[in-house]
């Protein structure tokens, strides 16, 4: 699959910068590809630090991705409204406020917002409107940070 061979070519170079791969997406256009590469770092990510990572992962990939042609790189900060992908993710930022959808209904909705209160082995909890709703991990769809 081209997106973890992008992937292979991106997480080392991550790495090496001191950068978190938070995101890293694919998407096709009649005209051109897109590769869309979320990174953060303690200090946040900056237009410079996108600048960098943009030429050397684009010389990586022409050198590394045989015939991987008519594409536009795009490397920016995943945003306020992050997405929280791993487990880690989710114990980096408890105590924030964050956004859930989940694949089925949990007492009777799918869409949860409050704040991060515990990461379990296998689920979260979150207090919404002073209710702590536990779920998990295998029925959440998406989750993102909520500060905006």
């Amino acid at each position: 699959m081209l997106v973890e061979k992008i992937k292979e070519v991106a997480q080392p170079l991550c790495q090496a910068e001191n950068f978190e791969l938070v995101h890293l997406e694919y998407v096709t256009g009649d005209r051109e590809n897109i590769v869309r590469l979320f990174l953060d770092k303690p200090s946040g990510i900056t237009v410079d630090d996108c600048i960098y990572v943009s030429r050397q992962l684009g010389d990586l990939i022409d050198v590394q991705i045989e015939n991987f042609d008519n594409y536009r790189l795009e490397v920016s900060s995943p945003g306020p409204n992050r997405p929280l992908n791993k487990k880690e993710d989710f114990q980096r930022f408890k105590g924030e406020r964050i956004k859930i959808q989940t694949k089925e209904l949990i007492e009777n909705q799918k869409k949860f917002t409050g704040i991060l209160e515990s990461i379990n082995d296998d689920s979260v909890v979150i207090a919404v409107d002073g209710k702590r709703v536990e779920i998990s991990d295998h029925l959440i769809s998406k989750a993102t940070l909520a500060r905006l």
